[in-house]
């Protein structure tokens, strides 16, 4: 479990993070939520430690962050940036990068982590895609070589900033639905989502923020159903139910 307790957190002298306190459950898939520019890119910067904190702490499983190396970190924690600029090089060396934490200098790969891209290749579908140029490949699929990325790191736990922002539907559930099988087999994921929609159909524990806070946590529906989406969003979530489940819908 990631544990945020009281943190104050900003860039330049500037706070965006004010007392915040939040946990993020072992298996499961949590979701960050709030209007932009809330901080929720920066509490996800600030586990990795990329945003200096001015006060509190942040533990994975009673551990502070604080007493970890950065490859030691790098070894806990994977990370899929909202974008990235697509490099000129093959999907298996770019899936290679996520070994790095566990190689010395100069980087000589093993036997492990040669397997290790294999299963992280072979568990995305991108096999038949390894030698394939990523500046070659659709936005779906350089989406799931990033995922495969984070795969090949084998961490304990995967942040991921707006991972189906400029995904088609099809690959937004995709995504989703890998994620959920990540959940699925041990691995905490920690995501931002602006779809109530599948925030509601994909998290097991939903933080809502608001300038620069935490307003409320609990389940999707609890945080949903919320009078604080309201006071945070400006719109109120109205639901209904049907053969497959609860659904929203957004009045103004």
């Amino acid at each position: 479990m990631i544990t945020i307790s009281g943190l104050n957190a900003g860039y330049g002298g500037s706070e965006i993070l004010t007392d915040v306190h939040a946990e993020f459950p072992t298996g499961k898939i949590s979701v960050i939520i709030g209007p932009n520019g809330c901080g929720k890119s920066t509490t996800i910067r600030s586990i990795l430690r990329l945003v200096p904190e001015a006060k509190g702490e942040i533990s994975l499983d009673g551990v502070s962050l604080d007493t970890l190396t950065q490859k030691e970190l790098a070894r806990k924690i994977a990370y899929l940036p909202q974008s990235r600029q697509v490099g000129d090089i093959e999907v298996q060396r770019m899936v290679m990068h996520g070994r790095f934490p566990y190689l010395g200098y100069p980087r000589k790969y093993r036997k492990e982590d040669y397997e290790k891209v294999a299963q992280a290749l072979e568990w995305m579908e991108l096999t038949d895609l390894a030698h394939r140029n990523m500046q070659n490949l659709s936005g779906g699929q350089r989406q799931k070589v990033y995922l495969a990325l984070a795969l090949a790191q084998d961490t304990e736990v995967i942040l991921m900033d707006e991972p189906t922002t400029y995904l088609d539907i099809r690959n937004q559930l995709e995504l989703l639905e890998r994620a959920k099988r990540l959940a699925e087999s041990g691995k905490t994921i920690i995501m931002i989502l602006h779809d109530f929609e599948e925030t509601l159909h994909y998290a097991d524990h939903v933080v809502l923020m608001s300038g620069g806070k935490v307003m409320t946590s609990g389940t999707a529906e609890e945080v949903l159903r919320s009078p604080k989406m309201t006071e945070a969003f400006q719109v109120t979530p109205r639901f209904y139910r049907a053969e497959d489940g609860l659904h929203c819908y957004i009045v103004p």
